[in-house]
């Protein structure tokens, strides 16, 4: 059978830097061929590679990419052009940045439609209609109007999908298409991938690092490491006989632990009873309101002195909303949520701004994206110092300030120069440490992890976990931990309450509510899962 794409000895290069060294493999008609390893490792600039997209400072120092026979690489731009979308497509990581936002999502897709098959304006919005119905976005001949920004996260990404559909190509390039989405919309479109690939005999280029979701689509796999690729094999066989140490070592953070962490009996540190918070949805020329947004609705919850307690749920569910209601950065409509400090009551809701900014330093809060939370002007020193500075806490003096920094970056597995450097010099991984570093400056009792792993990879989130289990243990740190990613839960929490519509539907022990979930919602999202996460976890 010959190879829909078969790359030879790919090499990439920026100057004398060899990025991507001598990588080999080849798909099959059907496939569906996995790609893995840590950021870094060279998996988007081979596709990048494949697709003729390489920005101007990298370029192919040797190798050749066959597709049916045909070398892309020896090909002008011009004919290359006429191969991108109708011969392969590709799929990005973040949808919202990948499409137009001055575009409505039907003129996007019937723009490649009229480019490549030279269709009509009747025939492309005809088919852009039929494409987002096989695809699944609800209502597709009200939605052909609608711009990304009105659609969520789920459905950007479907119209990601319609879009490299769109001129059947032979190969569909996935990078990190599921990374940012909730597990139940991860599921959907892992299965609409599978449904799309069996429908038109798609091969499928699958960039991951979740070896959750390749145990669940690939046929094969291989795996990347400094640029290079250092094993391949059958799926079965990659996950059952794992020959490199470093795929070990993968597999082995896929799911940080098979075992629960014992139930604290400990005073509650934070209480929350019935808290609501409510937007106000407004119409009209003088803006009445109308209805509301019940974000969230009536929550209660506790958690004790050197306690996680998981908060997880989608998007939207109202998780984030409950972090910031808890540290004052929305207002509550309603309800309680008390705060124990040195045997003393603090009721937050009621608390004007300046009687709060004196508990900012208990209350502490760690971002998902450490890069947008990092102010990019400031060193790494100053960025810890800030806090410690407007809250008046630890040393006053500038040498006692650097030497608290030095610790601080000891702590969280980094170098005490470090200090001097910008956050944009760092990886994902060592920003989100500085985040770490940031909110321990000030001695928290609670700290707010808002989804603070889900956009790391694998190794490095095992990493984060550890070390935020070590601080726990050595600080008797209390932590509400924001997540969507089931398989992280035991590896950190005590407590799992589970969200659905801005109401906790569930909670308890953790071993209990992933065992043996009792409301149906809990149930679906376990069973959403990638198999091999259910697995570890039964």
């Amino acid at each position: 059978m010959t190879a829909v794409l078969d790359l030879r000895q790919l090499t990439l290069q920026a100057g004398s830097e060899v990025l991507v060294d001598s990588v080999s493999f080849a798909i099959e008609p059907g496939e569906i061929f996995a790609l893995v390893g840590e950021s870094g490792s060279g998996k988007s600039l081979t596709a990048m590679a494949i697709m003729r997209l390489l920005p101007d400072a990298l370029s192919v120092t040797a190798g050749e990419a066959h597709l049916h026979g045909q070398n892309l690489f020896a090909l002008p731009e011009m004919a290359m052009q006429k191969v991108r979308g109708k011969k392969i497509a590709m799929i990005f990581q973040e949808p919202m940045t990948s499409l137009n936002p001055v575009m409505t999502i039907g003129a996007q897709v019937s723009e490649v439609l009229r480019l490549h098959l030279s269709l009509s304006g009747r025939a492309a919005r005809q088919t852009t209609i039929d494409l987002f119905e096989e695809v699944g976005i609800p209502n597709p001949h009200e939605r052909y109007g609608w711009y990304p920004h009105q659609l969520s996260g789920g459905q950007k990404q479907r119209v990601m999908i319609a879009m490299a559909l769109a001129c059947e190509p032979d190969l569909l390039i996935a990078d990190e298409p599921t990374t940012a989405l909730d597990v139940t919309i991860q599921a959907q479109v892992l299965s609409l991938l599978k449904r799309l690939r069996d429908r038109h005999g798609l091969s499928i280029l699958f960039i991951t690092h979740d070896m959750g979701v390749v145990y669940e689509m690939a046929d094969r796999v291989a795996v990347m490491q400094k640029g290079r690729v250092i094993e391949q094999a059958k799926t079965q066989h990659f996950f059952d006989h794992p020959t490199e140490p470093y795929t070990q070592k993968l597999l082995a953070d896929a799911v940080p632990v098979s075992e629960f962490k014992p139930v604290l009996e400990r005073p509650p540190l934070l209480e929350v009873t019935d808290l609501k918070v409510h937007f106000p949805i407004k119409k009209g020329i003088l803006q009445r309101t109308v209805d509301h947004v019940r974000a969230v609705d009536g929550v209660s919850l506790s958690i004790g002195k050197g306690e996680t307690l998981a908060l997880v749920g989608e998007s939207g569910s109202g998780k984030s909303t409950i972090g910031q209601a808890i540290l004052k950065l929305v207002k509550a409509t309603h309800g309680r949520v008390v705060f124990q400090q040195n045997a003393q009551s603090h009721e937050l809701v009621a608390l004007k701004e300046k009687q709060m900014k004196p508990l900012r330093q208990k209350l502490q809060v760690i971002f998902q994206d450490p890069f947008s939370a990092l102010n990019p002007r400031m060193s790494v020193g100053e960025i810890i110092r800030e806090g410690m500075q407007s809250l008046k806490v630890g040393p006053r003096d500038k040498a006692g300030q650097q030497k608290r920094v030095s610790e601080l970056l000891e702590q969280v597995g980094l170098l005490p120069e470090h200090a001097q450097r910008y956050p944009h010099e760092f990886s994902g991984g060592q920003r989100q440490r500085i985040g770490i570093a940031r909110a321990l400056a000030v001695e928290p009792e609670l700290i707010i992890c808002d989804e603070p792993t889900s956009a790391l990879d694998v190794s490095v989130r095992a990493q984060v976990l550890s070390l935020l289990n070590h601080l726990q243990r050595q600080y008797q740190l209390s932590f509400l931990f924001i997540t969507h990613d089931l398989s992280i839960i035991p590896a950190v929490a005590h407590k799992v309450a589970v969200m659905q519509a801005g109401k906790i539907v569930e909670q308890g022990e953790v071993e209990q509510v992933m065992t043996q979930p009792q409301h149906p919602y809990t149930r679906q999202l376990l069973d959403s899962a990638p198999s091999l996460i259910r697995k570890r976890l039964a």
